[in-house]
């Protein structure tokens, strides 16, 4: 398969969300908001993106879209997500946990703990949510290893997981299906949304609020969108992962 078709899937790539979730899709037959941006090193635009510093993108610049491919398919990527995980390990093994079951640390599902990359690079079907969805079902997504590994070396410290996913509920079994498949086998807690929870930011706030309102400690908190980190209750720390494919806000 070659990168022009798997940026032709990423056209319409999103994350798995509700209707009412901001989600700005790729466009790479055109430039960053409409415009072509002629000279621009890509380098440095995935590290503002990955920053935050460019904020509500809605398109992956034309002159971007293979170092993209090549960054996600190739081994880059793994690489960046384990100097994040190792980072995110090496703090979790300095914390005093309190033993009451109560420290819990926070993952993030698509393009955290699992990837569905194998789903954005079929050449057989276009993405539409449909498709996506029906992807979702299959329950057949890998884990992203670095975020298994840091999930396994969590667990054994003795935290409590939580997964907080935009996922619709309507797939919980599949969730639980496909995570237990790659080696994630226990959690205290699984959070799907249900309609009507409102979208990025607000949801996860709140669902990261019940937590601490239930008493728990969020002491790490890990996603690939800036909206699974930012607003209250994020944790005593977050962590990034790379992912310059899409945005959600």
């Amino acid at each position: 398969m070659t990168f022009t078709i798997f940026f032709v899937l990423l056209t319409l790539a999103t994350a798995v969300a509700l209707p009412n979730d901001v989600v700005h899709l790729l466009k790479p037959h055109s430039g960053s908001a409409g415009h072509k941006h002629h000279g621009l090193n890509c380098l440095s635009w995935r590290l503002a993106v990955e920053t935050n510093n460019l904020r509500n993108w809605t398109q992956v610049p034309a002159t971007c879209e293979a170092y993209v491919g090549h960054y996600m398919l190739g081994k880059q990527y793994g690489q960046d997500c384990a100097v994040v995980t190792y980072a995110a390990y090496e703090y979790a093994k300095g914390l005093n946990l309190a033993k009451d079951g109560k420290d819990v640390w926070i993952f993030d599902i698509d393009e955290t703990a699992l990837s569905n990359l194998p789903y954005y690079s079929r050449d057989t079907i276009p993405y539409n949510e449909t498709s996506f969805n029906a992807w979702v079902a299959e329950a057949v997504a890998p884990a992203v290893p670095a975020s298994l590994k840091l999930y396994n070396g969590s667990v054994k410290l003795g935290f409590k997981i939580v997964f907080l996913t935009g996922s619709h509920d309507t797939f919980t079994e599949a969730r639980i299906k496909n995570l237990k498949a790659v080696g994630y086998t226990t959690w205290e807690k699984l959070i799907l949304k249900k309609a009507g929870e409102g979208s990025g930011v607000v949801y996860k706030s709140s669902k990261r609020k019940e937590l601490v309102d239930a008493g728990y400690r969020i002491r790490g908190n890990i996603g690939d969108q800036w909206s699974d980190l930012l607003g209250s209750n994020a944790g005593d720390r977050t962590f990034k992962l790379p992912d310059p494919m899409y945005y959600i806000g």
